[in-house]
């Protein structure tokens, strides 16, 4: 059992590792460094890169008692043939050019699409490559949720706004019992991610619930051990 709000988790107190899916959405490089798409944005990305000991800290604990970790990536194709003349325009707003070598333009093949060194993927982790916000669309993530047996949904990373919570609420349309990891996700914008954190509570919890990392840790640690 995990303690959450606005209800533990999971609901019914069956807490089995096996069945339990991490999520960590888009920790990437072209999306935490200095010269990346949020800071051509006008963002400071620092609130992203804070969460990564904390993230390192959840994924550590998850992997030790048998989730299963899986990570997405989002961009386009190496030839862009996926951009459209509006997804174009809006890069071009932030100075970025959709093309090889801007360390913005979210590539895939290129060394900024990757996941940040520090929480580099191991093997028999799941990767999930998107070409949108929700990690569901258009790509086979639910498919491998179920051969994998997950029922059940920890979600981190970034932005806690837009990725996270776009793919949280398509995860609960899917009747996965979600939890939202308030301390190992992040977005540019303060009041977005309060509000995106609030917002998974709101009517007894509609979209789930929302716990600390010290909590999903402490109820990992408490759960049967995995077969």
């Amino acid at each position: 059992m995990i303690r959450a709000r606005p209800f533990d988790y999971p609901y019914d107190g069956k807490l089995d590792p096996k069945a339990v899916g991490l999520l960590i959405i888009d920790l990437q490089t072209d999306y935490l460094s200095n010269d990346g798409y949020f800071a051509r944005k006008g963002y400071d990305p620092e609130p992203l890169r804070a969460i990564i000991p904390a993230v390192e800290r959840l994924v550590s604990a998850a992997r030790a008692v048998g989730c299963r970790i899986i990570w997405t990536r989002q961009g386009y194709r190496s030839d862009v043939a996926d951009a459209s003349p509006y997804d174009k325009w809006r890069a071009a707003r932030a100075g970025i050019e959709l093309v090889a070598g801007d360390s913005a333009a979210l590539l895939r093949g290129s060394p900024g699409y990757d996941i940040i060194p520090e929480l580099a993927p191991h093997p028999g982790d799941i990767v999930i490559d998107k070409t949108a916000n929700g990690a569901f669309y258009q790509t086979d993530l639910e498919l491998v949720l179920k051969a994998q047996g997950i029922t059940h949904l920890l979600f981190s990373g970034a932005t806690t706004d837009v990725c996270v919570h776009t793919t949280l609420r398509e995860a609960t349309d899917r009747k996965y019992q979600c939890l939202l990891v308030e301390d190992a996700c992040a977005s540019c914008d303060a009041y977005a991610h309060e509000a995106a954190i609030h917002m998974v509570t709101v009517e007894d919890g509609i979209f789930g619930v929302v716990a600390t990392v010290d909590s999903v840790i402490a109820g990992l640690a408490a759960a049967p051990p995995a077969e």
